[in-house]
């Protein structure tokens, strides 16, 4: 079966297809991927999986062209990134 897995890395997306036995696990397309050697700052914690958006274990059983994805840290709270720009357009708007 085909899977992908994908990575939206700060430079760009990476992303490979890989043709895999049923029964194959998110993790073992990890390892399969050659995602260590292309990132190896992630190599001490490994960044979470999800198939299609929705986080799952690493051994998640994979079905035919699922999308594997890993997922980066938040670098800000989404919520404070939000209060930030709702103040600052208060104070936009108060001014003459």
């Amino acid at each position: 079966m085909q899977v992908t897995i994908a990575f939206a890395a700060p430079a760009g997306l990476w992303r490979k297809a890989l043709q895999v036995p049923e029964g194959t696990t998110a993790g073992e397309v990890l390892s399969l991927s050659g995602f260590a050697r292309e990132f190896p700052e992630f190599t001490d914690h490994l960044p979470v999986l999800g198939v299609y958006g929705e986080r799952c274990e690493p051994s998640r059983v994979l079905h035919e062209a699922d999308r594997v994805e890993l997922y980066r840290p938040l670098v800000f709270d989404p919520q404070e990134s939000r209060r930030r720009r709702v103040m600052h357009r208060k104070s936009k708007a108060g001014r003459p």
